[in-house]
């Protein structure tokens, strides 16, 4: 099941709507937002599944936002073989974690403001994790149990920032720098999320293109390491890392510009597009 946030130019507020075949249909009066949605799930699945077609809407005739809005973004650093190695960095013995802040959440086809202030914006395409139920010192074997479901995700990245402060929150906390959509699709529909080809374009030309099987650490041991000590609730997102590709470790760099277009692409879950525009 692939369900979205959007609204509409004749209603009012967020809706909440279910992929069926070209068509997003209106469920917004079996669950009023996504977040609504995940933690109901259990009780709501069959009546989402089954929702008839009162109100139905053409894909691009909704404003998509943020597929959902969680507490916490909680990224994960060299996370791809490949993309470790185009750094020259040693692989990590543990997950490196971040956090993406929530005034970075963006949404399908919105655009990515490059501020003033920055000046080598870099992309990345992630895989997302959303959690679905109240997940602390959760063991990987379980960890999957925890998991409402998967989306696309672009970690846009301030590298001048992130570099230069030593540290990656301000680099990576941006306004607009965290797109996730257009859908989140639930885990039941992906038979096995770590084979998944994951791809970014700019302007319509590859720059990543690899799998989640060169993930690093698995999302089960993702889950286990940050819920140690972090309580993740409902809603929550992990952003587990993006493979080889990215624009400041190329000769020359390709770095973010005014009027440039960055497509994520992962196998299942659809396409999360994002325009650039100058702050």
């Amino acid at each position: 099941m692939k369900l979205a946030q959007f609204k509409t130019k004749d209603t009012e507020g967020t809706r909440l709507g279910v992929l069926r075949g070209d068509v997003i249909v209106d469920v917004t009066d079996i669950a009023p937002t996504m977040n609504d949605a995940i933690e109901r799930f259990g009780v709501i699945a069959k009546s989402l599944a089954e929702a008839t077609a009162k109100t139905a809407y053409a894909l691009d005739a909704v404003e998509y936002l943020p597929a959902v809005y969680p507490r916490q973004i909680i990224a994960i650093g060299q996370n791809y073989l490949d993309h470790a190695l185009e750094q020259g960095a040693a692989l990590p013995e543990s997950p490196m974690v971040f956090m993406k802040l929530p005034n970075s959440l963006n949404a399908h086809n919105g655009n990515i403001v490059l501020p003033k202030h920055a000046h080598q914006v870099d992309y990345e395409a992630e895989l997302a994790v959303i959690i679905g139920k109240r997940a602390k010192q959760v063991s990987e074997e379980d960890a999957l149990n925890y998991v409402f479901g998967y989306a696309c995700l672009h970690d846009v990245s301030a590298r001048d920032l992130q570099f230069g402060d030593k540290q990656w929150i301000r680099g990576k906390g941006q306004d607009t720098f965290c797109p996730i959509g257009p859908f989140i699709t639930t885990k039941d529909d992906i038979a096995d999320v770590h084979n998944l080809k994951i791809e970014g374009r700019l302007n319509g030309t590859t720059m990543q293109s690899s799998s989640t099987s060169k993930l690093i650490f698995r999302i089960p041991k993702l889950i286990a390491f940050i819920t140690e000590g972090i309580t993740l609730e409902p809603g929550d997102v992990i952003a587990t890392g993006t493979p080889e590709g990215v624009g400041v470790f190329r000769n020359p760099p390709v770095l973010l510009k005014d009027g440039d277009v960055y497509e994520v692409e992962i196998e299942g879950l659809g396409v999360l597009r994002n325009p650039c525009v100058a702050g």
